[in-house]
């Protein structure tokens, strides 16, 4: 297992440094100029050519691409993720703050989806063809299909501003006031567990039917075991396997599946950092953002790949 995580953690390298490259080519390939963007626009006629190529050479952008790529990459070695443009302030120290708000509400949806989608699929499995059946795999279609940006306007107009139980928008950290802090993630919790929730319910109920066929279920059946114990000891285990691949898939996107939510709910997080930086051509922020979201992936990819061995002995690492 060592060599595998050992190779596995060489080729992440190799990736994320293609990913360097894709996105430093990507965002150069924009139209529009960050230094245009960084003055007013009223303040734009005003400017002469001199103005305009002192700003540029401020921030390097005078230089030749392939210049201003290898200085990115060693301050990337060094810990330095550049300055914003438009801030003109660290962006490590920006990311960093905001980050640990992304976490906290991507973390806390995917424990909400995974929590209450894997019993109700095994419920599902269990009494096939039962009312509780129909009735999560109706409300699983239902959550799948569903835009999150409509239930999150929908939730807004019904919690907020109809009944008033709950903020509009915003965030205040727990550590400041926790139940305030609690009644703002309520709607987004919601709308970013609802597709997690709905997949792992209907995944998990497909691959609990498939494992609940095998024979190794019959001779447990036959031993006379309860059904308790079938389903925990022997059925789920087995089954997990495929919900396992989709809980990384939706683990993976914690960064950066909360985009459309940060953005309706006014929350200040990696999200809506990376949409106004990318409108503004803050390429330092987009840059950091990025390489973020990408050594998170491997990371999530490497840990599911690690659960397959543990849920299934019949699988080795080479």
């Amino acid at each position: 297992m060592l060599t595998f995580i050992i190779r596995r953690l060489l080729l992440s390298v190799v990736v994320l440094f293609i990913v360097t490259i894709v996105v430093f080519a990507g965002m150069r390939m924009l139209p529009g100029d960050p230094i245009r963007m960084l003055i007013p626009a009223t303040e734009q006629s005003d400017l002469t050519e001199q103005q305009i190529i002192e700003l540029k050479h401020q921030f390097g952008l005078d230089r030749p691409v392939i210049v201003q790529y290898i200085n990115w990459i060693g301050g990337l070695l060094h810990g330095d993720m550049g300055v914003s443009i438009q801030r003109r302030a660290p962006v490590a120290q920006e990311i960093m703050r905001r980050l640990p708000i992304t976490l906290y509400l991507g973390l806390t949806a995917f424990v909400v989806g995974t929590v209450l989608g894997i019993p109700a699929g095994v419920l599902c499995a269990v009494r096939r063809q039962k009312w509780i059946d129909t009735l999560i795999t109706t409300l699983s279609n239902i959550g799948i299909t569903m835009p999150i940006f409509w239930l999150g306007i929908i939730m807004i107009y019904f919690f907020s501003l109809y009944l008033k139980w709950l903020p509009v928008a915003g965030y205040t950290s727990p550590f400041t006031d926790f139940w305030l802090s609690t009644k703002q993630l309520v709607m987004p919790v919601i709308c970013l567990a609802v597709f997690p929730l709905s997949s792992m319910a209907r995944q998990t109920r497909s691959s609990m039917l498939e494992v609940m066929q095998q024979d190794y279920i019959r001779t447990a059946w036959s031993k006379g075991l309860t059904e308790r114990v079938i389903i925990i000891r022997h059925a789920l285990k087995n089954g997990l396997i495929p919900v396992v691949t989709l809980a990384g898939l939706g683990l993976s996107m914690i960064i950066g599946g909360s985009v459309i939510i940060e953005t309706i709910y006014n929350i200040p997080g990696i999200g809506r950092l990376i949409i106004s930086s990318t409108i503004n051509h803050d390429y330092p922020y987009v840059q950091g953002v990025i390489l973020i979201v990408a050594v998170f992936i491997m990371f999530v990819n490497l840990l599911v790949d690690l659960a397959y061995g543990w849920l299934d002995p019949r699988i080795r690492y080479s």
